[in-house]
């Protein structure tokens, strides 16, 4: 057991100080003096864009020099110069490596990737950052800051003392899981699958997880969890949570999107949610279209996931997936304003952020289909009633205020003294 496993009552208190008093609020009037194009320049720029989620990684760590253009995808430096202040790169753990335990050996390269391919080849444009000051900081120089968030909790390999070897490696949050279930905590991605063992949420392992991220100062993250794991998460954390790319089920029923309970509660204990781009989790007719589609390229799919070759696999799944998206409408810019809109209605403005998935999902709006197009959600923001003070909050302020708390939790255990708790993880200890 963790040693603060029980919170401590100064520490219920502080949690409730973190939360603004704000939470759901009533629709905003639409604009009725024009937008000028002079306006949206300077609130987009003014604000700081903090994107926590971009899987260009996938490809930089394969060879792809950032700074050239990206003909396929979202990302590239080009294109992120003028109105990005921050990115969080994925490091992102495929559900493969967990065989043979190459999870952290995998997450290794993809740090490595951000640290060489990215910021080490453009020191000019990009610098390394961990905490919110940094951010800050960066953005003042005109560079973008560069942090890292695992995604994958197999990623750690069982053991708290990989995962303090990935913070002091400048890793700030991690994804409790991917689509897969792991040996403390269960996945939305195969909570149906009766051959999975599933353990109702997170195991007392996975919560001493939590608490030492929380000790560390680094973010919790509920994408890609099951409900009753996000649930657990924000019962046990002592500072706020993140779900770095997920967005409104009440609009698109993908369950990779937060429902309204959810949003409310992450919102009560002062988390925010960053919405996603993926055109499946922001259209529900986007969803219904590609439902007989899916049918359709199921078998195929089965086929090209029985190849043993990681790599040679992944390619031949994208293939498909690329082939369906490429016969399915597109999300659209109006469907980005409305999942923001309603989860500010559900938990309020200072509970909702920008966590694209580029890079990391076949289908965008192409409206919004990089950072040089986020002038046109700030227009559309600005139309629909949005402040420019509500617009920076969404594109960074409110992430860089729970990233102040979680620091801020950290320092207050490290002043009371806590210590590391023992490593008894499942592989150890042969219990879950």
């Amino acid at each position: 057991m963790h040693p603060s496993l029980r919170l401590s009552a100064a520490a219920a208190a502080l949690s409730l100080t973190l939360a603004p008093c704000l939470l759901s609020q009533a629709p905003h009037t639409p604009r009725t003096k024009p937008v000028t194009q002079a306006e949206v320049d300077r609130v987009t720029r003014e604000a700081i864009l903090i994107d926590t989620h971009d899987d260009v990684t996938s490809l930089t760590v394969k060879g792809y020099d950032i700074a050239s253009p990206n003909k396929t995808g979202q990302t590239d430096l080009p294109r992120m110069k003028d109105f990005l202040g921050a990115e969080f790169f994925a490091v992102y753990v495929g559900a493969e490596y967990v065989a043979g335990n190459h999870s952290a050996n995998r997450a290794l390269q993809m740090i490595d990737t951000v640290k060489t391919d990215i910021i080490g080849a453009h020191p000019n444009d990009f610098v390394f950052a961990t905490t919110a000051d940094q951010i800050v900081e960066a953005h003042k120089e005109k560079r973008i800051a560069a942090l890292m968030g695992i995604e994958g909790g197999h990623a750690i390999e069982d053991s708290l003392r990989v995962l303090r070897d990935f913070y002091t490696l400048g890793v700030r949050y991690m994804t409790l899981t991917h689509f897969n279930t792991n040996s403390w905590a269960d996945s939305q991605g195969d909570i149906t699958d009766e051959k999975v063992k599933h353990h109702n949420g997170l195991t007392p392992y996975g919560k001493e997880v939590v608490l030492e991220m929380n000790r560390l100062g680094m973010m919790v993250d509920i994408s890609h969890t099951a409900d009753k794991t996000f649930f657990d998460a924000l019962e046990v954390s002592k500072a706020p949570i993140i779900a770095s790319h997920s967005s409104c089920r009440a609009i698109s029923d993908n369950t990779r999107n937060m429902t309204d309970a959810m949003i409310r509660a992450l919102a009560a204990k002062g988390g925010t949610m960053q919405i996603n781009f993926d055109c499946a989790y922001l259209s529900q007719r986007y969803q219904n279209d590609a439902k007989p589609l899916m049918a359709e390229l199921r078998p195929r799919l089965a086929e090209a996931r029985k190849i043993e070759d990681p790599i040679v696999r992944n390619e031949a799944v994208e293939k498909i997936e690329d082939e369906m998206n490429g016969k399915l409408p597109s999300a659209t810019l109006a469907d980005v304003v409305a999942q923001i809109d309603h989860a500010v209605q559900v938990g309020g403005v200072d509970h909702v952020g920008i966590g694209t998935d580029f890079d990391g999902v076949g289908c965008v709006p192409k409206e919004l289909s990089s950072y040089d197009k986020f002038p046109a959600l700030t227009r559309a923001l600005l139309e629909k009633g949005y402040s420019a003070g509500e617009i920076e909050k969404i594109y960074g302020g409110n992430l860089l205020r729970v990233m102040r708390a979680v620091e801020q939790e950290a320092a207050r255990e490290q002043s009371a003294g806590v210590k590391p708790p023992k490593d008894n993880s499942p592989a150890k200890t042969g219990s879950l």
